[in-house]
């Protein structure tokens, strides 16, 4: 699990507590979750590109989507700027 010492114990007990989960299935909830935020912006970027291109979204709209995504995670990256998503995405 990827924490740092006890600082997630009371996010485990209050999972324990308030869900039918685990211990060790809370541990591991967890840890996707904060695996899945520790994401860098521009990893987040090509993954989402890639994503919304398998559904046909255009790249104009595409763009949008990332930038408005990446502004409004828990942990904002950057505001990119269309250009700034294309260079991320082909270099």
């Amino acid at each position: 699990m990827v924490t740092d010492g006890d600082s997630i114990d009371p996010l485990l007990d209050h999972l324990q507590r308030s869900t039918p989960l685990r211990r060790s299935e809370a541990e591991r909830l967890v840890g996707e979750v904060l695996a899945w935020f520790s994401e860098d912006p521009d990893s987040f970027v090509r993954r989402r590109h890639r994503e919304l291109q398998r559904r046909g979204v255009p790249n104009a709209e595409a763009y949008g989507r990332i930038a408005h995504e990446l502004a409004g995670r828990p942990v904002p990256g950057p505001r990119l700027s269309d250009r700034q998503i294309r260079r991320v995405i082909y270099g």
